[in-house]
């Protein structure tokens, strides 16, 4: 038995068995996206296929940084609940290889019970059910760009993340000569994302030095967002392991442009597989379900942010000029919009939501984009008039204005009736609070830009 045909709770125990192993490495996805997880040993995994287990609920309760979540802190955990351990069960289908520690196993969990709430992959699958509701199947997939440094994470602490020194110099986007000098890399790469089940559709350079762009392949919804999480996490860790350092945070550098996180999204029929995007009687093949999904995105877009650019840093990224989209704008094969229509067949029929930052949770991106576009099907609305040409050169509706802070995006979030209809009050209130308090530590520091502009002249 290999570890992509493990089903069950049975077959996992079989060939865990069969490999003789004394531990199993186990984790779960927090809200920023961040894997946490450990070894466990065999007893305990087989204890906790039953019955789950407990992680500690502090996972929930502090940041990227593992700084707590305070003043006012979150509801769900905190030193007023003494951070108990939260209910986690192990998802034996989602078990895999990791191919640089021989035999060993991978297993994924998500948050139970009254975590569930919150837990990112619970509310994706909150939203995957609404679709099923609705007769609706989905199939997504995710591009992501990240730049790679010949640094460690010491020696970019040691330069206080300062003079980094890219893997490439030069703007070599599409480079057959980068990809062809370094081909080991490229193939390590591709490896790894064959024998752990995130396998790209493309890899190929960016323009700016040392950047790449992976194009996962389309899966099930749920099995795109775990790829696209999976895939983050072991292309770090696949970089440090080669004495280079890889990021995904959304702006690095004021020269070059930022790192996108797109997702693609196609709606089916349930029951008879067919696309309920594609008819071929309309214009751009684009079937009236689609319309009114695109409509719900872009309608919801402003109010959604949040769950979209996640960071402070994202919003660095949302400026004209730099390949990401500053209002909710359509467009059929437009990569100047927020959301780009691509006409194609039955099978490839598709909408791509250009906004998120690569620095997004996959989950919680395609949670918010997918549970906008069920809104748009439910509600029977109808999207603006598409844009053609330079969405940037042009002037947009007022209600079509992106949010321009972490902060304002986040009350605006919390603020949003819909919201609330779709992912439900807990986790608006908690994931609300959690950007919020992104945007507080921000401020608690001073950046170079003031101290250049500021310091000697005012």
């Amino acid at each position: 038995m290999e570890a992509r045909e493990v089903s069950n709770s049975n077959d996992a125990k079989a060939l865990v068995e069969l490999r003789g192993l004394s531990h199993i490495k186990v984790g779960v996805f927090d809200v920023d996206g961040v894997m946490r997880g450990k070894y466990m040993s065999r007893e305990k995994f087989f204890s906790a296929l039953d019955k789950g287990f407990g992680f500690c609920d502090v996972v929930l309760g502090w940041d990227s940084n593992d700084q707590l979540y305070e003043n006012p802190g979150v509801a769900y955990t905190g030193w007023h609940t003494g951070y108990p351990d939260a209910a986690v069960r192990l998802l034996p289908d989602t078990c895999r290889d990791i191919p640089f520690e021989p035999g060993m196993l991978l297993f994924l969990g998500e948050f139970a019970e009254e975590a569930a709430a919150i837990c990112p992959r619970n509310l994706l699958q909150r939203v995957l059910d609404r679709a099923g509701d609705m007769g609706l199947a989905v199939k997504s997939a995710f591009e992501y760009e990240f730049f790679l440094f010949n640094e460690t994470p010491q020696s970019a602490r040691d330069k206080n993340y300062r003079n980094l020194e890219p893997v490439t110099p030069g703007f070599f986007g599409y480079s057959m000569l980068r990809n062809s000098v370094h081909a080991e890399w490229y193939s390590e790469l591709i490896s790894l994302s064959e024998s752990m089940d995130f396998p790209f559709e493309s890899l190929h350079t960016e323009t700016g030095p040392g950047v790449l762009e992976v194009a996962l392949a389309v899966d099930e919804a749920m099995a795109a967002a775990d790829k696209g999480a999976l895939f983050k996490t072991f292309c770090k860790v696949w970089a440090q392991r080669n004495a280079m350092l890889a990021t995904f945070m959304a702006k690095w550098s004021n020269d070059y442009p930022g790192q996108s996180g797109h997702i693609h999204m196609s709606l089916f029929d349930k029951d008879s597989g067919a696309s309920v995007f594609f008819d071929e009687r309309r214009e751009h093949n684009m079937s009236e379900l689609q319309r009114q999904f695109v409509a719900g995105q872009q309608l919801l877009m402003p109010e959604l942010l949040a769950m979209l650019a996640q960071t402070v840093n994202a919003y660095s990224r949302l400026v004209p000029g730099f390949w990401a989209p500053t209002d909710a704008t359509w467009g059929v094969d437009n990569r100047t919009t927020a959301l780009r229509v691509v006409p194609g067949s039955a099978k490839s029929q598709r909408v791509e939501y250009r906004l998120g930052s690569a620095d997004a949770n996959p989950y919680i991106a395609l949670a918010a984009a997918l549970g906008a576009g069920l809104y748009g099907i439910a509600k029977q609305l109808q999207p603006e008039p598409q844009v053609r040409g330079n969405a940037y050169a042009q002037t947009h509706p007022a209600h079509l204005a992106l949010p321009g802070s972490l902060h304002e995006a986040a009350q605006g979030l919390r603020d949003s009736e819909v919201a609330r209809e779709l992912f439900g009050d807990a986790f608006v209130e908690h994931y609300a609070e959690t950007r919020q308090w992104e945007e507080r530590q921000f401020r608690k520091h001073i950046t170079d830009w003031e101290m250049q502009r500021y310091f000697e002249i005012i």
